[in-house]
């Protein structure tokens, strides 16, 4: 009887430290509650409590929780019903609140944000619904978390997974997107043949200038060449000049001069007394045989000397 007893004892002492000991998991809370009423919150590690008398009321996790928001049907501003799926990520800040501040804060979470989401998308066109996505999730996540704040969460971010507006929408928005395709096309098309165009012109407008170019500065080197030639010339004819000069300032200068006038003028005669069947005679024959004669003369003198 005793050994009975002690093996009862022994058995109730073991349940008893069983139920004493709580292990609590890394980022996770426990409430105990003791009578009813709300004692203490385990954190991470061992934790002892008394059995029977305290209990593990409710077990929150701490870590970031990511939540399906169900699909609804919201009607925008211009009346178009819209279909909004959506992910709501939350977590749990304090544990005390989520297990008494609602009797079900997960449920209360997604109904105020699909309320939420009514709002804001029934104050904005269908267009506009598409551009400013962040927007909604920002005005979403910016009403939830005020609330949820009473409940012990803290609403992290709000993320719209698809929009989709009714089948007639769709086919209306895919003819509208294909138009604007389509005139982006022809836009581009006649800028680009504009575009030709002015290049053409560009080509022609610098090709006619580069043409004008060569052909004036041609023409500036021909007339520099000329220049050239006619300086050259006259260069020479007065470097002849100036050594006929001298060569009649020498002696006998005069005389040669004299003989060389004579010769010219014997031989235009002579030339032209060949043209043709005309005879042309000097009007004073003895201008000529003066003439002649001094050149004779010279000629002699020459000789001599």
């Amino acid at each position: 009887m005793e050994l009975s007893v002690i093996i009862v004892i022994c058995i109730i002492a073991i349940v008893f430290i069983v139920k004493s000991i709580n292990v609590v998991p890394q980022q996770n809370a426990w409430i105990v509650e003791r009578f009813g009423k709300y004692k203490a919150t385990l954190s991470p590690g061992l934790n002892v409590v008394i059995p029977f008398i305290d209990r593990v009321a409710y077990k929150h996790s701490l870590k970031e929780i990511p939540m399906d928001v169900p699909p609804q049907v919201c009607i925008t501003k211009d009346n178009t019903q819209l279909q909004v799926d959506g992910i709501l990520y939350f977590q749990v800040t304090d544990a005390k609140m989520a297990s008494y501040g609602s009797s079900n804060y997960i449920a209360a979470i997604t109904q105020l944000a699909q309320t939420t989401l009514r709002s804001v998308i029934g104050r904005m066109e269908l267009d506009t619904t598409f551009e400013e996505r962040e927007q909604i999730n920002t005005q979403i996540v910016s009403v939830v978390d005020e609330s949820a704040q009473n409940w012990g969460v803290k609403v992290l971010r709000y993320e719209i997974k698809d929009l989709t507006p009714p089948s007639e929408i769709l086919r209306s928005m895919q003819a509208q997107i294909t138009a604007e395709r389509e005139k982006r096309a022809l836009i581009a098309a006649s800028e680009g043949r504009m575009q030709e165009q002015i290049n053409l012109a560009n080509g022609l407008r610098a090709a006619e200038i580069a043409k004008s170019e060569g052909e004036k500065q041609a023409a500036i080197n021909r007339a520099e060449g000329e220049a050239a030639a006619i300086l050259a010339l006259a260069q020479a004819n007065a470097e002849a000049l100036r050594k006929v000069g001298q060569a009649i300032m020498e002696h006998g200068g005069h005389d040669a001069v004299n003989l060389k006038v004579a010769e010219q003028y014997v031989a235009a005669f002579s030339g032209l007394a060949q043209t043709g069947n005309t005879l042309i005679v000097p009007a004073n024959l003895s201008d000529i045989s003066g003439l002649i004669a001094t050149a004779m003369q010279v000629a002699k003198q020459q000789k001599t000397a």
